[in-house]
């Protein structure tokens, strides 16, 4: 995996952790998960923003970004909520994953 997908994926776990806490914010009620929401939103563009700079092109590096988010908020929907996919679900959160892996392995940066 090259840097510029590192910085993506470091995007792609704070998505999912501004996700999470936009749940947890009760619909920006809760003062303090609103804040922490409002903190951690930047935090993932800029990451997806640096990977992009190192030579991604925008459409695998946004693609792959959101889909680490998408699939890490079911996982912690899962784990912190008791969310659980239907059986079909399943293969649709599998079939993100594999698209995510296959767009990494296919797209190369200008850099490299």
């Amino acid at each position: 995996m090259s840097r510029a997908w590192l910085w993506v994926l470091i995007g792609g776990v704070f998505e999912t952790l501004w996700a999470t806490t936009m749940d947890l914010s009760e619909g920006f009620s809760d003062v303090f998960w609103t804040a922490v929401t409002i903190l951690i939103l930047p935090i993932s563009v800029v990451f997806l923003n640096k990977g992009m700079k190192m030579g991604l092109p925008t459409g695998p590096s946004y693609s792959v970004w959101v889909g680490i988010g998408a699939v890490g908020s079911v996982l912690m929907g899962m784990a912190l909520f008791g969310e659980f996919p239907s059986p079909t679900g399943y293969l649709f959160l599998f079939l993100i994953i594999a698209g995510v892996i296959g767009l990494n392995i296919v797209t190369e940066s200008s850099e490299e």
